[in-house]
């Protein structure tokens, strides 16, 4: 469990390859389950935009991201975060996040810690609508099992 002991929050980066699903919903749902403590961003390797399917099955919990927009991590470059998570393995092969121990310049945030929690690609998911939207709320609620065991209380 991760504890913060400063009064500022700590800022967390979700990195996925087209921040269109599971990090746009690890974002919302940190934000939803513990915004008195975190500040949650999300971003891609690539932007594209946001899932319509990852927000409905988000509303399904009334955590509304539909105000949430797809960005690419250059857009963070300046920042420094104190965790970057990436959620996907092509993220991580690919990954923009620099440590903050190395003084090199960079077009990519940077993050004092760096970990890797890999969920499947809901939009991968074949089969009909509902076929589909199950599959992203399964991701979606291992997320919300992994935020709250990685970041709760």
């Amino acid at each position: 469990m991760i504890t913060n002991c400063a009064s500022e929050k700590k800022k967390i980066l979700f990195l996925c390859t087209h921040n269109s699903a599971r990090s746009q919903m690890a974002e919302g749902l940190l934000r939803a389950m513990l915004a008195d403590r975190y500040e949650a961003y999300s971003a891609g390797v690539e932007a594209t935009r946001v899932d319509p399917r990852a927000i409905a099955v988000m509303k399904e919990l009334g955590i509304d991201i539909s105000g949430q927009r797809s960005k690419s991590a250059e857009e963070f470059q300046d920042m420094v975060f104190d965790m970057a998570v990436t959620v996907c393995d092509r993220a991580r092969q690919a990954c923009p996040i620099i440590s903050t121990n190395l003084s090199l310049p960079t077009k990519s945030p940077r993050a004092k810690e760096v970990i890797h929690k890999s969920f499947e690609d809901p939009a991968t998911a074949a089969g009909s609508q509902e076929e589909q939207l199950k599959a992203f709320r399964r991701v979606r609620d291992e997320i919300k099992e992994w935020i709250s065991k990685t970041f709760g209380r």
